[in-house]
């Protein structure tokens, strides 16, 4: 990522992640601390359902899902739309293998957590990598009208083995 458009965030690498829990697509709670000691995990935080970059964006971590699980990894979708908006998207886009988590209720507060909640009320696109022992490992806080490499991550993810 071009040093230029990175944004700050209070969380930083070396940071203990948040806990959080949030419901999925299909209204099932998944619990960050759950996944300790299993798997690394790619929070990708993202604007809205149903807007061009994220319809994008989204299925490709569907394809590469077979690359993550080699590499120990679970991906999780955020954002502040409902479960019910999870859930139609998750439809209209063919359907996804990895979680959509709901940031509804409270409003953005996970976003809050990471500093990744913009001042107009949803994330930015952002992805963090927490690893095994649920520590902050990645942050890229990525232009948010743009499409992030997944490339980038799947490399990152690699140095964690």
């Amino acid at each position: 990522m071009d040093a230029t458009m990175q944004k700050t965030t209070t969380l930083k690498v070396g940071d203990q992640a948040p806990d959080f829990t949030l419901a999925d697509q299909e209204d099932e709670k998944v619990t960050l601390s759950a996944f300790r000691g299993k798997k690394h995990v790619v929070l990708v935080f993202h604007p809205l359902a149903f807007t061009s970059v994220c319809a994008l964006q989204m299925p490709g971590y569907s394809k590469k899902l077979q690359t993550f699980d080699g590499l120990e990894a679970q991906v999780l979708g955020i954002s502040v739309d409902s479960v019910p908006a999870h859930r139609a998207w998750a439809e209209q886009l063919g359907g996804l293998d990895f979680p959509l988590l709901s940031d509804f209720y409270p409003h953005g507060e996970v976003a809050r957590q990471y500093g990744v909640l913009r001042p107009e009320g949803y994330s930015e696109r952002a992805t963090i990598i927490v690893d095994k022992k649920g520590i902050v490992r990645y942050i890229d806080i990525h232009e948010i009208g743009k499409l992030p490499d997944n490339g980038e991550i799947v490399e990152f993810l690699r140095t964690l083995k």
